[in-house]
């Protein structure tokens, strides 16, 4: 199982939401590019970026630093990104920065053709945040009638996706396990589990759930709870 580590950004700088509240955000530095190179050099294979602005609907505001990510470290790591990728443009103007992998949420929900679409382009994986269960959109903003279950179902060409309990992200309250190893059991396609995690005991119990194809981890590593290092190990 691979980790994700998480860098989310908002006008620059890189910060944790609680449960995707804009309003309640903390910061933990200015230079997004300095935290990557930290990943990077902790033998981090992945890095996950998020446009915090792009998803909420302010436009790519972040797209210069995260293209900057990806043409510093690309040869070393791969970036996985999110954010407002709404569009083929969108997906391909990423392709030609260097992106490895875009994150598909709002859209992909909305016209799940675009996945197959946009995946002949850069591979695809789709963005399912839920809360109790029913998708949100727009940067969690907005919620949705789409079911995680139904969800899971609408995508033959993602090749993960990443799922979200919003209630949990932020809070180091733990992933949910259930509910994660219930959706590993519902698709073929790997799922990379996100939101909760908060100690190397709950990604020791991440890595015990077959078809999790990976784990992403931000305010623990932020708040020293473990090292990238570290949780590479566990996962292995």
């Amino acid at each position: 199982m691979r980790l994700f580590p998480a860098i989310d950004l908002l006008d620059g700088n890189v910060v944790r939401l609680a449960q995707g509240e804009y309003g309640d955000s903390t910061k933990y530095g200015s230079d997004p590019l300095a935290v990557a190179k930290s990943f990077v050099e902790s033998g981090a294979e992945w890095i996950h970026i998020v446009d915090l602005n792009a998803a909420k609907g302010d436009g790519p505001v972040n797209r210069a630093v995260i293209s900057a990510i990806a043409r510093e470290f690309g040869s070393d790591v791969m970036v996985q990104t999110g954010g407002g990728v709404r569009s083929l443009e969108d997906v391909q103007r990423l392709r030609d920065t260097g992106i490895t992998r875009a994150v598909m949420g709002s859209a992909a929900i909305r016209q799940p053709e675009l996945v197959e679409i946009c995946s002949k382009e850069l591979p695809i994986a789709v963005g399912l945040d839920h809360r109790n269960g029913y998708v949100a959109l727009e940067g969690r903003t907005e919620s949705s009638s789409v079911h995680l279950n139904e969800a899971l179902g609408r995508y033959p060409t993602a090749t993960a996706f990443v799922i979200t309990d919003i209630s949990r992200d932020g809070m180091l309250a733990g992933p949910d396990l259930e509910g994660l190893a219930e959706a590993a059991r519902a698709t073929g396609i790997p799922v990379i589990a996100s939101g909760g995690v908060s100690s190397l005991e709950d990604l020791r119990a991440l890595a015990a759930i077959s078809g999790l194809g990976g784990v992403i981890a931000g305010k623990a590593i932020y708040e020293g709870r473990f090292s990238v290092a570290d949780a590479i190990e566990v996962l292995r």
